[in-house]
């Protein structure tokens, strides 16, 4: 199914504080495939749990590759609480795959490395701006609305 292109300038429509979480890993020895292979099928499961049960709290997903070797996803949730909820779930994938994925990395010998990064960013100190675009990033995650003629980045981000 291919996104509707929103005709010219949009913004997000979220309210609020914003959850940015951002996962990423790099394979640091192609030949060890049983040291990384776990860890990279781990999220695509978890991300397919979270799209099947949006009462979880995840908006949107993207995944990105910086090369062959690393591996991004940016998530975008409904709040703070549901994003640690989620982690810290014993029914869920998460928590017994977390364990897994630590005993890899940790006894790996340096052949895949780990990181992510989260971010509640306060109301007013995010902003964006899509172009004749199909809702993207933030846009995706909380929706997008028509940006106002006239309107500037300094007039969006009122920090």
């Amino acid at each position: 199914m291919r996104a509707k292109v929103l005709p010219g300038r949009t913004t997000t429509a979220a309210e609020g504080e914003a959850v940015v979480f951002l996962i990423g890993m790099r394979i640091n020895h192609f030949w060890a495939v049983h040291r990384w292979l776990p860890v990279l099928l781990a999220m695509p499961m978890m991300l397919r749990e979270l799209a099947r049960d949006r009462s979880l709290g995840m908006l949107h997903h993207l995944m990105l590759t910086g090369s062959p070797r690393t591996y991004c996803v940016v998530q975008y949730w409904e709040s703070k609480e549901r994003l640690l909820a989620y982690a810290a779930a014993p029914d869920r994938l998460h928590r017994p795959w977390w364990g897994r994925v630590n005993r890899l990395v940790r006894k790996g010998g340096g052949h895949v490395g780990m990181w992510h990064e989260t971010y509640v960013v306060p109301a007013g100190a995010y902003e964006s701006i899509y172009g004749d675009m199909p809702p993207s990033g933030l846009g995706r995650a909380y929706g997008a609305v028509p940006l106002g003629d006239g309107v500037q980045a300094r007039d969006r981000l009122r920090v």
